[in-house]
């Protein structure tokens, strides 16, 4: 296990984070690939639920507050913004628009790494891009009308696959609930980070 991802468990274990601050987190390190699309998913479905909406948010803001060295931080929640936008519930948009200050000042973000790169180019576009979006009512609905579709789409799909797998050489249309994991085989924990990862 990497480095990060230890040091990242231990401070959710020892701040006590929620289970969507642990994922919010998760979606944004600073490790050098982009969040999971299945991650994101996970983080949109539970921005319907009031509690989890607000965990959720104020992560992703605290994020996007970050500098410097943690440029990953910044351009990952706006990435996973820009997902919420689309595809979780109405209110991301909206709290994004009353505070698109804090969006649009991430236009002038600025990070040159050891070798000379500019990483604070990425930011900065991906903050024109969300901050163009917030301003136009009906590229957003159209967005979010356009990823409503995609998920369906993607359900049926799903839907279609696992029945085809489970009804393959039954004879039934049935689906073989005996193949169902039990409660014991994928943590009755819960939220706990430790119930993830064994005893780590």
């Amino acid at each position: 296990m990497a480095t990060s991802s230890i040091r990242r468990q231990m401070k959710n274990i020892v701040n006590n984070y929620s289970e969507a601050e642990i994922k919010v987190r998760e979606a944004t390190s600073n490790d050098p690939w982009g969040p999971s699309s299945s991650l994101m998913t996970e983080i949109a479905d539970l921005t319907y639920n009031v509690v989890a909406f607000s965990e959720i948010m104020s992560m992703v803001w605290k994020r996007l507050n970050d500098h410097g060295k943690n440029w990953r931080h910044v351009y990952k929640a706006l990435t996973l913004l820009d997902y919420l936008i689309k595809t979780g519930s109405e209110r991301v948009a909206q709290q994004c628009r009353e505070n698109i200050f804090a969006i649009q000042t991430l236009k002038d973000f600025q990070y040159i790494d050891r070798d000379g790169k500019d990483q604070g180019i990425n930011v900065r576009e991906k903050s024109k891009q969300l901050v163009a979006l917030l301003k136009d009512e009906e590229r957003l609905k159209a967005e979010r009308a356009q990823a409503l579709k995609t998920k369906e789409r993607m359900a049926q799909v799903a839907t279609g696959m696992g029945s085809n797998q489970i009804t393959f050489g039954r004879g039934s249309s049935q689906p073989n609930l005996s193949t169902s994991y039990s409660e014991q085989e994928y943590g009755k924990a819960g939220g706990s980070p430790a119930s993830y990862h064994g005893c780590e």
